[in-house]
């Protein structure tokens, strides 16, 4: 994933640019960059995060981020901003993208005498390629409008100009933008949990496609939104920030509401629910509700030092993580038959290793209830993963150790109660060692964020998205 944040103001905006990137921290591990304009000159920094915070690599270097317009990116994917001297003018930008033809649109520009300078990895920065697709355009938005159509995948974008900064929305709205205002001042951001403590308030929802200008003064719409709207239901699962609203909902309230859902349809007896830290608190609170039984913290994770367990590339960085960063309560495990919350069950690495240390604190039964549906599906829409193929799921590999074949049928694995699913779900609960396993279904976390089903993807659980 990823996510930026953008200010343009009457003062100076290095303070607001720093903390609110910084407030994008959980989307992303991997590198941390801010821009500035003073002047007429640019200023840059980027750093690697993957062993640090973005605080403690940029907080030496505020005094250089001068001027009143500046925008940020919390990255896992490669070196931003993208510095450009073009027909439109000199400007920055930023991305939030997912391209899966890189190599197609980079032999594309290179036949029309493009260059590509920025290099990771042995490969082009997507951020500077779709630099490049911008300044095709006659305008930014022009430019814009020609991403939009070229890359596969999606990409949402800040531009910092010399007239302001232009925010765009990916063109299905895979990924949320945000406008806060106050006074003398607009922003822009992935979360909006990065709002409250700099003064802002939710002015905005871009929509899919649609383009803005901001200024100290004012927001201008560049190009309307498109009509239709694919927002990623994993936004609510697991990567939004419990305080965040995308499209006018809460994460942590339809995460209650999901969790309030499955407990009143559930029959399983137990002591008391606990949620995985962090993205499943929301959701036991809501089962523990609609179920009548207790919460209790039974399982804490220790968040000065450790990342979240999803995003690291390699497997060992994330069975690390995965075993370090939660610390079970052995008082409260005793003997307890206990329900777990969690988000989701993407490789199993995280639950397999939590369920084992549960045991061995004492628990008498470990059951587990999912706040989405099995992943069957690698995302080919956002990088919310770093699964490489769809055999990093655990679904599928069982898929293929039902079948022999990991594409078959999965339409009836997909869905809730046929033989396929229930078959799919008891392998899982046997190879995690799990007392019983419920998954919810995608009809009840459609109903929890609460937006018609038509506007939100479910590709991940069923091959349900747009393209």
């Amino acid at each position: 994933m990823g996510g930026f944040f953008g200010t343009i103001s009457k003062s100076s905006c290095a303070t607001d640019l720093f903390y609110g990137t910084d407030y994008n921290s959980h989307l992303g591990t991997r590198r941390g960059g801010m821009a500035t304009l003073h002047e007429g000159v640019f200023k840059r920094s980027i750093h690697n995060l993957e062993n640090s915070y973005f605080r403690t690599r940029f907080e030496s270097e505020l005094e250089k981020f001068q001027g009143n317009s500046g925008i940020g990116i919390i990255s896992d994917t490669d070196p931003q901003p993208i510095f450009i001297n073009s027909h439109l003018g000199k400007y920055a930008v930023v991305t939030v993208a997912k391209v899966n033809n890189l190599e197609e649109l980079q032999v594309e520009l290179l036949d029309k005498g493009c260059h590509f300078s920025e290099m990771s990895s042995g490969q082009i920065n997507q951020t500077e390629l779709i630099s490049l697709l911008i300044s095709q355009g006659k305008t930014f938005v022009e430019g814009v409008e020609i991403v939009f159509e070229k890359i596969k995948g999606s990409c949402s974008m800040l531009i910092l100009t010399e007239e302001g900064i232009i925010a765009a929305r990916d063109k299905w709205g895979r990924t949320p933008v945000l406008i806060g205002k106050k006074d003398g001042a607009y922003a822009a951001s992935s979360e909006p949990c990065s709002f409250p403590n700099l003064g802002y308030e939710i002015d905005y929802n871009v929509g899919p496609g649609e383009v803005v200008m901001l200024t100290a003064d004012k927001m201008t719409q560049l190009r309307k939104p498109n009509k239709k709207m694919q927002v990623c239901s994993f936004l609510w699962v697991y990567y939004g920030y419990p305080v965040s609203e995308y499209e006018g909902v809460n994460v942590d309230a339809s995460r209650y509401a999901s969790g309030m859902a499955m407990a009143k349809k559930d029959e399983v007896d137990a002591d008391f629910v606990s949620g995985i830290p962090d993205s499943g608190i929301g959701m036991a609170l809501g089962y523990a509700e609609g179920k009548g039984i207790p919460y209790r913290r039974a399982i804490v994770k220790y968040t000065p030092t450790w990342p979240r367990s999803f995003t690291p590339a390699n497997q060992s960085v994330r069975d690390l993580v995965a075993k370090m960063k939660l610390i079970p309560n052995r008082a409260l495990l005793k003997g307890k038959r206990v329900i777990f919350c969690d988000d989701s069950i993407v490789r199993g690495t995280q639950l397999r290793d939590n369920v084992n240390i549960l045991y061995g604190y004492g628990a008498k039964e470990v059951h587990m209830r999912i706040g989405c549906p099995p992943i069957l599906h690698a995302c080919p829409f956002v990088g919310f993963s770093a699964s490489k193929s769809h055999l990093e799921l655990i679904a599928r590999r069982i898929v293929k150790e039902l079948e022999g074949d990991d594409a078959k049928d999965l339409d009836k694995y997909a869905t809730t109660g046929t033989e396929q699913y229930n078959m799919l779900v008891e392998r899982i609960r046997e190879q995690l060692n799990i007392t019983t396993l419920k998954f919810n279904t995608v009809e009840d976390l459609i109903a929890s964020i609460g937006l018609p089903k038509e506007c939100v993807c479910t590709h991940c659980y069923n091959g349900n998205g747009c393209f």
